[in-house]
């Protein structure tokens, strides 16, 4: 039997609360399927521990995680404690470390999940969002200049590599000749006339070696408006490291709320750990309450399933999410439910007993 090493970091707000119902979920996969297992081993990093520790993690936890074949996380954040302390010296630090430089983010209308966009039908909005991870304009890279002085300058640096757009945008052709769909690349180098015509550039020279998938490009201000105008348009997009996180949660409002927005951190070749996680965030204002939306855990999870070849699995709690969404007796609060998160997770598991 086949055992799957999961490092948990729960993280803070509502993380614990979701990612035990998605733990649960996994665990009961395997239970059903008998040809492997999950291990999960719990670290209590995150926000709460820098506040008694004055770090996010310790010194050694990236060497820690190095040994586990995945990371589950639940969410990062406080509000006394500043974000890009947070994110610095925890999630970015992860992501770099493991050089987990594709982030895959499905933005799906599912049936029965909410849309603001009126005449939407779930053909409509079917996009995989293929976002640079490592690189970009979340590089880290600048200079603050006489602080706290009137002639006070800061300079923030993208950083743009070519091996760095080449391996992203690659992946995503890849990904789309898989699946026979489409493949959009979404810059800015109209204004960005240094990164963003080098990223255009390397895109044109790449599909030069994928004839077989048709290719759109698109300005990120025009892709925004298509994405609510017209958001079958797109199938799997490309982007860099901002304007994918940007616009994925402009995808997540579309296909039904943060509370179905799920996340791959992926290191393609296995080199080192992957890490999967909801993209929530961690809603201090309702932590602690029992109503957090676990689905987008479950999502997650799903993702972490086909990762490790399990795709059957994986497709199957996508069927299972859509199941609830539609009878609508078992939603949290967000969904205009009155059910708690672990009804919610119960009710995953009593589904997966009725395939």
């Amino acid at each position: 039997m086949k055992t799957h090493k999961i490092a948990v970091i729960a993280g803070d707000g509502i993380g614990p609360e979701v990612i035990d119902e998605g733990i649960k979920v996994l665990n009961e996969v395997a239970k059903i399927d008998k040809t492997f297992k999950f291990e999960f081993t719990k670290f209590p990093w995150g926000c709460d521990y820098y506040a008694q520790h004055g770090v996010m993690m310790p010194k050694d936890g990236i060497h820690t995680l190095s040994k586990f074949d995945a990371i589950f996380l639940g969410a990062v954040g406080r509000p006394d404690v500043p974000d890009h302390i947070s994110l610095w010296d925890l999630l970015l630090v992860i992501r770099k470390s493991f050089d987990q430089y594709v982030n895959l983010r499905p933005v799906k209308l599912l049936n029965g999940a909410p849309c603001p966009l009126k005449k939407a039908k779930t053909t409509d909005v079917d996009m995989i969002f293929v976002r640079e991870n490592s690189e970009g304009e979340y590089a880290g890279s600048g200079s603050w200049l006489f602080k706290d002085k009137p002639n006070e300058v800061v300079i923030q640096n993208g950083v743009f590599s070519r091996h760095g757009c080449e391996r992203i945008i690659r992946y995503a052709f890849e990904l789309a000749k898989q699946k026979n769909k489409t493949l959009t690349s979404i810059s800015k180098g109209n204004a960005l006339n240094y990164s963003m015509v080098f990223w255009d550039k390397i895109f044109k020279e790449i599909s030069l070696e994928y004839p077989e998938v048709k290719t759109y490009s698109y300005l990120v201000d025009a892709a925004s408006m298509f994405m609510v105008k017209d958001p079958k348009r797109f199938e799997v997009v490309v982007t860099s490291n901002l304007f994918g996180d940007i616009l994925t949660d402009l995808g997540a409002a579309i296909a039904g709320g943060m509370g179905l927005a799920a996340g791959a951190n992926l290191n393609p070749e296995r080199k080192f750990p992957s890490m999967f996680e909801p993209i929530h965030g961690s809603a201090p204002d309702i932590a602690g309450k029992g109503i957090a939306n676990p689905l987008a855990t479950v999502w997650s999870a799903s993702q972490m399933l086909d990762f490790f070849g399990h795709e059957n699995w994986g497709a199957k709690l996508i069927e299972i999410i859509e199941e609830i969404l539609v009878e609508k007796k078992v939603l949290t609060p967000d969904l205009n439910g009155t059910a708690s998160t672990q009804e919610v997770g119960n009710e995953v598991i009593n589904k997966l007993h009725m395939i």
